[in-house]
């Protein structure tokens, strides 16, 4: 529950290539202006100067990305090879990401698929924000899958909490906190798509961690499954009454799943990973994924910028 320093740095996974840390929350992974004292870009140059890339604006590059008040996984790669085949794998839809997550009230079903279209909200006063199709001022809607699995429910600070497990099966901007939102159980701490609490006191972050992290590239499988933040021994607040389903179990089948194989072609934009499986269920067989469509000079040169060097979206 400590804030962020620039000392506290937890580095998870470690080769020639890749670095993979565990982002502390309320920390941005980079960021262009002055009054931002501390980012995650500035914790890695004071362990790892020697790492630091001088053709980078930031010194590294950031294989995806993380909200700001988002903790977890983080893939940072080492050199611009690495960052090709961390890239082409992520185009490829071939990473698998989960994340752990305390929403707001008891969820009914035990597992379910959100398939909310996600787009920009234009609406005055809430720039910089998503929302779900159908949604007042909702721009260019896209379609978005999250896999959930209610993993125990309890209570949070005395109010009604569920705990579970979310896996992004496409990549939108906010959309684990978008769907949980749409669902009537936002994620608890999320002031930007969360419910006005009655109560003066707020938690002390929002309570999304990206918890396991898969990158199959060719030359090296990345994988990570980070500490669970959401337990009471580091959070008195939160108190667990009713197992739903066990955690370890629902990870060993992500461990267990096969990779989609590039060669066929790889999932489209919006096609779905290997979902989690169900309780007591084992995993399903991984789907036949469609022809993928020849690159376009958009993609390519989109490509090329990103191997030149990762910049994430401006901060706001």
């Amino acid at each position: 529950m400590e804030p962020g320093s620039v000392e506290n740095l937890c580095i998870v996974y470690r080769s020639r290539d890749f670095l993979v840390v565990n982002k502390h929350w309320d920390v941005r992974i980079d960021s262009k202006t002055w009054r931002e004292t501390l980012t995650l870009q500035k914790q890695l140059r004071h362990r790892f100067p020697e790492l630091a890339d001088p053709d980078t604006y930031y010194g590294f590059r950031f294989c995806h990305q993380l909200d700001f008040s988002t903790s977890g996984a983080l893939c940072v790669a080492l050199n611009k090879a690495a960052a090709g085949s961390a890239y082409r794998c992520f185009k490829e839809r071939r990473v698998t990401k989960a994340y752990l997550a305390l929403v707001r009230g008891h969820i009914q079903e035990s597992q379910m698929t959100v398939s909310y279209a996600i787009g920009r909200n234009s609406t005055e006063g809430r720039a910089h924000t998503m929302c779900i199709e159908g949604t007042q001022g909702c721009e260019n809607p896209k379609p978005s899958l999250t896999e959930l699995v209610v993993l125990e429910l309890g209570l949070y600070a005395g109010d009604p909490v569920s705990k579970v497990l979310l896996q992004p099966l496409t990549g939108r901007t906010h959309q684990l906190r978008v769907h949980c939102s749409a669902l009537g159980h936002p994620v608890v701490g999320d002031l930007t798509y969360g419910q006005a609490s009655g109560g003066e006191d707020q938690p002390f972050r929002m309570m999304l961690h990206a918890f396991y992290l898969r990158i199959p590239t060719h030359t090296e499988c990345v994988e990570v499954c980070t500490s669970d933040p959401f337990v009471p021994a580091l959070d008195p607040c939160w108190s667990p009454h009713t197992l739903v389903q066990p955690l370890d179990q629902l990870i060993q089948a992500l461990r267990a799943a096969p990779d989609p194989d590039p060669t066929e072609g790889g999932p489209g934009p919006c096609s779905p990973s290997t979902p989690l499986p169900g309780p007591g269920q084992p995993p399903p067989p991984p789907a036949k994924p469609p022809a993928k469509p020849p690159e376009t000079e958009a993609q390519r040169a989109s490509c090329l910028q990103w191997l030149s060097e990762w910049t994430l979206e401006p901060d706001h």
